[in-house]
């Protein structure tokens, strides 16, 4: 019995000096932990870009910009802080132009965040403007659900609730539309 006691005494001992010791030795440097666990965000800068995108060996759009960032984060995006211009072809010649001061590529989706004075104008003439327009490449489709403002010849209309247009404004679907059309004695717009 007293060779019991002995023992449980030491088992106690060794595991007090073992916790001792571990709660010592587990010291954190919060600046160290800070550092291993930081999200990092790496970026690439372009000064001066010129791209083309192409679908078949056709040039269907190019693009240039003063700057670009190609941002690596949760989600890989190219970001376009200081303005963007698109020229997009149809038939190897310029269908249509767009201008705007911040544009935002998400590769992943194929879309492209267009804002501030967002302008597209086609060779007809025909343009839309909007603070905010999303462009989705693999449909060709502008869409926003901010107001908008078409205008060709005749016809201003004002979307205060966004809309839908193909990329050469050949169709325009607004959301609760304001405006003047001009139409025919049937009825139709001209």
């Amino acid at each position: 019995m007293i060779n019991r006691s002995k023992n449980i005494t030491l088992f106690w001992t060794a595991a007090l000096l073992t916790g001792c010791c571990l709660f010592i030795s587990c010291e954190n440097d919060v600046k160290q932990v800070d550092d291993l666990t930081k999200k990092v965000v790496m970026k690439e800068k372009v000064i001066g870009v010129q791209s083309y995108l192409s679908e078949n060996g056709e040039v269907k759009a190019k693009l240039t910009a003063p700057l670009m960032w190609r941002v690596y984060a949760d989600t890989v995006y190219i970001e376009f802080p200081r303005s963007l211009h698109v020229d997009f072809y149809k038939n190897k010649k310029i269908d249509t132009r767009l201008d705007c001061k911040y544009g935002k590529y998400f590769e992943q989706y194929n879309k492209v965040l267009l804002q501030d004075s967002v302008l597209v104008i086609t060779i007809k003439g025909d343009t839309l403007k909007s603070p905010e327009l999303w462009w989705n490449q693999n449909t060709g489709m502008f869409y926003t659900d901010k107001y908008a403002i078409y205008h060709s010849a005749g016809q201003q209309i004002v979307g205060g609730k966004g809309l839908e247009a193909t990329q050469d404004l050949s169709s325009v679907t607004f959301h609760s539309p304001t405006g003047t059309v001009k139409v025919s004695e049937n009825g139709f717009p001209k």
